[in-house]
């Protein structure tokens, strides 16, 4: 029988293997319409693709990131928008089926 202590941890940003990967992660996040949620997506996507790669590509410094993306943040949607610029997507807007 295994033990709870031999179990590894699951570590999401391990688990992002591709950009599909990475795409239906946030799509899911998004799906949920958190902010707080989101914020944490981003930053498990930014250690999935390296936090220092994606702050300097998004032209935040490294430990900004950090507490922008961190769990318990409300980051400014420009400091969004760069993230996802950083990560190699873009946001869209598309019709949700509802009448405008």
């Amino acid at each position: 029988m295994v033990k709870v202590a031999e179990l590894s941890t699951f570590d999401m940003a391990e688990a992002l293997q591709s950009e599909q990967d990475i795409m239906d992660y946030l799509n899911l996040v998004l799906e949920e319409n958190d902010p707080a949620e989101l914020a944490h997506a981003l930053g498990v996507i930014a250690r999935a693709k390296g936090m220092t790669q994606i702050a300097r590509d998004a032209g935040i410094g490294r430990e900004a990131l950090y507490r922008a993306l961190r769990p318990d943040a409300s980051p400014r949607f420009d400091t969004i928008n760069r993230v996802v610029h950083a990560i190699g997507l873009k946001l869209a807007i598309v019709q949700d089926g509802h009448a405008l």
